[in-house]
């Protein structure tokens, strides 16, 4: 045999070794992981949309990957400081449950953060509600070009979910379409700006229907418009935003997981098939349904295009509004 083809059988060889110890290595993380408690961040307080989807799946998601699942509210800077908390991660145990445009917008609206955006990765969506534009009951407003007529007398006061959060984009979307006048007023988490604007402190709110629903099902709030492009028989058949002027008009909240861009291949993709299968399990789906809110699942590679997808849709709102982004003046 010669030197050259002896070279080659070892290297050969050596080169198959590392492969299938790896191949090894991957299979065995398949079976262990997760190895520890998980827990689902929500970057927001209790009641909003995605603190009502963690604490949903949280039992079933435990169930199904046979570990327990701990859901845990870290709040601030609409979603940034829970976002972080991910980011930094390594324990590859820990995952975000949040809106997904708040996830990809957060370091357009803020260049400061202490985490980059490639610090996190997707790993599946999980449901897709509309925003509903809502007014507290005794404003004299119920459509959307009668909230415009109204603006143009006094200035409508407008809570979200945070500054920057993609109800107060698509807020100010409206506004700029419509030229109507509008006070921005930012809260923590849509949960208390529906509440506020129930008990007349604002005027009026773009939420997601997941969190919104139960108050206008209650009389507490009137819906102005639906921000899908149907109609939906579970809210009355409530008209909805684009036929009310704006014909290519489309907004909502998209739930979804991300993890630390550290947590490894294998460990996502198995973390991504449990939450699939819990989110579209009959019973989950009926619940969300009910709710106002659709199944809506995706691959890791495909929750990653959505992100870079709403970044550059919702950057370009904020570029037309300019210093008008918090309101008119």
């Amino acid at each position: 045999m010669t030197t050259r083809r002896k070279i080659l059988q070892i290297g050969t060889a050596a080169s198959l070794i590392p492969l299938g110890l790896q191949a090894i290595s991957q299979t065995n993380a398949q079976k262990t992981w997760p190895t520890q408690p998980l827990k689902i961040i929500v970057p927001f307080p209790p009641g909003g949309s995605s603190d009502a989807i963690a604490r949903i799946i949280a039992n079933s998601l435990g169930e199904r990957l046979k570990a327990t699942v701990i859901v845990e509210n870290r709040t601030g800077a609409n979603g940034s400081v829970g976002a972080g908390v991910v980011a930094a991660s390594t324990d590859a145990h820990t995952m975000l449950l949040s809106d997904m445009g708040a996830v990809a917008l957060a370091h357009v609206i803020n260049k400061d953060l202490p985490y980059k955006a490639t610090d996190l990765q997707g790993v599946t969506m999980l449901a897709y509600s509309p925003h509903m534009l809502v007014a507290t009951p005794s404003l004299p407003a119920n459509t959307l070009q009668e909230l415009v007529a109204l603006s143009k007398r006094r200035k409508i006061n407008v809570a979200s979910s945070g500054t920057g959060a993609p109800t107060h984009l698509a807020m100010a979307e409206i506004a700029i379409a419509t030229g109507m006048q509008w006070q921005h007023v930012p809260y923590r988490g849509g949960a208390q700006s529906i509440a506020d604007t129930a008990a007349g402190v604002t005027d009026v709110v773009m939420n997601g229907m997941l969190a919104t629903l139960p108050l206008v099902q209650a009389g507490r709030l009137k819906v102005i418009g639906i921000s899908k492009r149907t109609r939906m028989a579970l809210v009355g058949n409530m008209p909805t935003i684009a036929e009310q002027g704006l014909p290519t008009f489309e907004s909502g909240t998209y739930q979804g997981v991300a993890v630390a861009s550290t947590m490894s291949r294998v460990a996502v993709e198995k973390l991504s098939a449990a939450l699939i299968s819990v989110i579209r399990s009959p019973d989950v789906r009926a619940r969300l349904l009910q709710a106002g809110a659709e199944v809506m699942t995706s691959t890791p590679l495909e929750t990653n295009q959505f992100l870079i997808a709403e970044r550059k849709r919702w950057s370009g709102v904020i570029e037309r509004a300019g210093k008008n982004i918090e309101g008119t003046t």
